[in-house]
């Protein structure tokens, strides 16, 4: 049992794969410039992961080694696939303005990565565990860097108003802003993990 926790939680804290690892930054930098794009970003994301990782620690022993990067890609773009339809048949605002950046979670290296270093040498309940955390670390760094950018930018959160919008720092809804918020929320996530 303490692995299985051990595995979950090992993607909120430990290893978070923005904060600590500083892994998939571009849609990380470019799709957190509100809260909800954000938790949107990183719940389609934490689906793929999950997903994938089912999936192929399924087939672990029956795709080649000489094939089993391409394979990964097969079925990780089979689940980004998904998403995308699903996100445009039901959400289409968020699918306009995430956009490019969900066919672009194929490439992430997070899903990638996790599936390569996890999937493919561990049980199917086991990689769904780090499925699930990875993705739920990831969600909650992008939801928070969402939130942060927005707030300080806007003086909005999740779109209500806590502020007046003429004390918003238009710096943060910019790309410049993403790296500064990202920085010091980095220096938080590093002085809590010690």
């Amino acid at each position: 049992m303490s692995k299985a926790l051990n595995t979950f939680t090992n993607g909120l804290l430990r290893e978070n794969p923005t904060f600590v690892l500083v892994l998939g930054m571009c849609p990380t930098l470019a799709t957190t410039t509100s809260a909800i794009n954000g938790m949107s970003m990183g719940l389609a994301t934490m689906f793929v992961l999950v997903c994938s990782n089912v999936v192929i620690s399924l087939l672990r022993n029956l795709i080649p080694d000489k094939v089993h990067i391409p394979a990964y890609i097969v079925v990780i773009a089979s689940f980004v696939t998904m998403v995308q339809l699903l996100m445009q048949a039901y959400v289409p605002a968020i699918y306009e303005t995430l956009g490019l950046f969900i066919p672009l979670i194929v490439v992430n290296c997070i899903v990638l990565g996790r599936a390569e270093a996890f999937a493919a040498k561990n049980n199917a309940g086991l990689s769904f565990l780090d499925g699930l955390g990875m993705g739920l670390g990831f969600t909650v760094a992008l939801t928070v860097l969402g939130a942060v950018r927005e707030l300080l930018g806007t003086g909005m959160c999740f779109g209500q108003t806590i502020w007046a919008d003429n004390y918003g720092m238009l710096i943060f809804v910019l790309a410049p802003g993403a790296f500064i918020a990202l920085a010091f929320l980095m220096a938080v996530v590093n002085k809590l993990r010690k």
